[in-house]
């Protein structure tokens, strides 16, 4: 489960996908079997989680590594480029990018 902290020691990764509601459903499946079968095996993966909007017209996903180079060698590794390749093929565009927790509140 992830945990947001701060400051946090893991590297924290929020990708936002945009879908229409014809496909929202098999781009969430595809994206359960990329971490089922192969993202939550990679060294350094701590934890994820996906969100849909009501719309079923954006997925957002957040996931936590424990360094940065972790995420970035699981994106260039072969197994991830061709699953890339079939997720983006189910959606509009999408866009991981790092960030760094700044505040905690509550």
């Amino acid at each position: 489960m992830p945990e947001i902290t701060s400051p946090s020691a893991c590297q924290t990764v929020i990708t936002t996908f945009e879908t229409t509601p014809g496909t929202c459903q098999d781009l969430l499946d595809a994206l359960h079997d990329a971490y089922e079968g192969f993202i939550s095996k990679q060294p350094g993966f701590i934890a994820a989680g996906l969100h849909v909007n009501d719309a079923q017209t954006r997925i957002a996903n957040y996931s936590q590594w424990t360094r940065r180079e972790d995420f970035q060698a699981m994106l260039r590794s072969d197994e991830m480029r061709k699953r890339n390749r079939e997720i983006n093929g189910l959606c509009r565009s999408f866009e991981p990018v790092m960030y760094d927790v700044e505040a905690v509140f509550g």
